[in-house]
This record gives structure tokens, sequence and C-alpha cells, in this order.
């Protein structure tokens, strides 16, 4: 079943993206010969009216074929005034705008809803898990209250400044205990306890840990408070990806972190898999605002070289030639290509390696 929701929200991206061209291309005239879920050979095709509609053997992506996108194309004289190239400036931007900003729409409306309806995810005071082997396990129990640690009240990250305090009597080194305890007091059915348990120092992390973790809860948003926590949330993300993409190219490390559609799926696939519809859909989100920022990126045949070359005739005042175009698509395509390999091959380590690191 996993692997089948997976599916479904890839395809339902692909999906609102290309409507938002088509329905954009027909709003203004445009002529749309045929509307595709994935690449070709089509598998499946149905015609209605002047347009095609079909479904491929490729499930890599999907495309709207509007009459006219190749300037060098033969067209029939009754299309000629519907074709792409044939159209204002203005027009040709809306129709490749349309589908990068469905896809930043689509992303919003899922966190906004997220946000608004199940709320924020915040860390509590609750014991959530207590690891085996560690100070903790044979005084802390799941569902204990942290009500104070040292008698300082607060916050998790309050109680773990008070936990950070106890350090080993000599060199700090991995496993070594605290020179003096923790007094850990707790709410435990209902009646206050206080335990002494003594940190260990962690190497991993560089800091005292008893062995156990706080749990989470969402915390229910007013909806201005929702909508705006998405804006930000996105913005950040934007700002993430357009740096990432720009670091593959001179750090070797960033070019580690890059994920393809297989690694994106694979995610995804999990998530559903751990019955984790939250997470899963906040995923599907960031997938759709980097599709749509990916796609903005100026080059063709990207939906922001398209964008690019529109502003460049409206700037120079008259068509640029198609071989100038023709011959910028080259290094366009060598760049995407290159980005699809790098998420690839990482995709291909993960899958044959540790995985995607998903709990």
């Amino acid at each position: 079943m996993s692997w089948l929701l997976a599916f479904a929200g890839f395809a339902a991206l692909i999906i609102l993206h290309e409507a938002g061209h088509f329905a954009a291309a027909k709003a203004v005239g445009m002529r749309v010969e045929r509307f595709a879920l994935f690449f070709p050979p089509l598998l499946f095709k149905v015609r209605r009216g002047e347009t095609e509609y079909g479904v491929g053997a490729i499930p890599l992506g999907g495309y709207v074929k509007i009459t006219g996108m190749n300037p060098a194309e033969e067209i029939p004289p009754e299309h000629a005034d519907r074709a792409y190239y044939r159209q204002p400036v203005w027009k040709r931007i809306v129709v490749i705008s349309a589908g990068p900003l469905v896809n930043v729409l689509l992303a919003f409306v899922i966190l906004f809803v997220l946000f608004a309806v199940k709320g924020e995810n915040v860390v509590t005071k609750q014991v959530d898990s207590v690891q085996r082997g560690e100070p903790a396990a044979a005084v802390l129990r799941p569902g204990d209250q942290i009500v104070a640690i040292d008698g300082v009240r607060g916050g998790p990250e309050a109680l773990r400044t008070a936990i950070g305090k106890h350090r080993c009597a000599g060199r700090q080194v991995d496993g070594c205990a605290a020179a003096t305890p923790a007094v850990v007091t707790v709410r435990r059915d209902g009646q206050l306890r206080t335990f002494r348990i003594t940190p260990h120092w962690n190497a991993e992390v560089k800091r005292p840990l008893l062995g156990f973790s706080f749990g989470s809860a969402y915390d229910p948003m007013p909806v201005g408070s929702a909508a705006s926590r998405s804006v930000t949330g996105m913005w950040d993300v934007t700002k993430a990806t357009v740096s990432a993409v720009v670091r593959i190219f001179y750090d070797s490390s960033a070019r580690k972190q890059v994920s393809g559609v297989v690694g994106s799926y694979e995610t995804t696939r999990q998530t559903f898999q751990a019955d984790n519809m939250v997470l899963a859909l906040q995923i599907l989100a960031l997938i759709s605002l980097s599709l749509a920022i990916i796609n903005l990126f100026p080059f063709l045949p990207l939906d922001g070289g398209h964008i690019f070359w529109a502003l460049a005739e409206k700037v120079r005042g008259r068509p640029i030639p198609f071989r100038v175009m023709e011959q910028a698509s080259y290094v366009g395509f060598v760049l995407v290509i290159m980005l699809f390999m790098v998420g690839l091959t990482n995709d291909i380590g993960r899958l044959r390696g540790e995985g995607f690191g998903l709990r």
C-alpha cells in the first residue's frame, strides 16, 4: 500500500503541475495538442476535442504540448494565430509560470491545512522512550512527566541545560560518569517522585546524557499563524534549495546531499509505510515546492528558461533567434542531466547502504 500511496502522491504533483500549464494555455487561447502524464511511449490515449490525453510508460514527469512551442515548427494556417510563439510575451509567461505556481500553491495549502487542523509539532516534557543500558533505563519510564532537574523548571531546553552542567571529574571521554548525579523530579501516576541519576558523557553529541528522549505533541495554531508559519517555512526551504543547487558546483559534500526522483519517492513511501500521514504530507509539500523552485531556474528546457527568453525578447523588442535559444538549451540540458545523475547516484547509494534515514 505504501508504494501505491507514494506513487499516487507523485502522480498528483505531476498532474497538477501540468494542469496549471494546460489551464493557462486554454485560458489565453493557445491550442493544446496533448496533455500527458509521464513520458512516451504512450500506453493509453484518448482525444477530446482538439486535445489528446494520454498516459506514458516512463514515470518521470509529464508534459503539455502546445502548438508552436518550437519557433521552427510548421504550423497549419488555420492554427497559426493560436500558436505559442505567435502570442504576446505576457501570455507566454502566464502559461509557463502557471505550472510552478500551482506547485507553490499546493505546498502552501498542504502546510496551511496541517498547521491549522493538526497544529505545530512541539517537544513536550513527557518521557517518550528510555535507551537500554543508559543511566535512566533503570529509573525512568515512558509516560513520566519531567517536572524539574536539580530544581530547575521549564521547557525541554532548560532541562537539557541543567543536565549539561554535570561533567566528569577528569577529561570528558565517551561513557564517563559525571562527578555528581542529577536530581530528577517526575510526575508518575499523579504523584511526584524524585530520583538521583548520574549522567554519562556522550562523545557524539558532546554533552552528558541521562539516556531518555522527550516526547512531542501537536499544538493547535490560529488560522493567521498557520498561514504565516507556512509562508515562513516555504521561504526558508526556497533559500536552502537555491543555496544547495549553487553549492553542488563547488562543494563535494553538498553533492552528496542531493536526492533525486528515486530518493524522494522512497522517502515518501517509507513515511506512508510507517503510517505517518502528517510527515508524508509534509514531504510531498516540500517536494512540490522544490519542483517549482528547480523549474524556475533560467535554463531551457526548464520553465524558468522559457520565462527568461520571453523576458529577453520583451527587452530586446523583437524575437530571439531560434539558433541562440537552441544553443542555450544544450547548456541547460546538460545541467539538468547532471543534477539528475548526481541525485540518482546518491539515491542508489542510499538504497544499497543505510537507506534514507527514516525511523
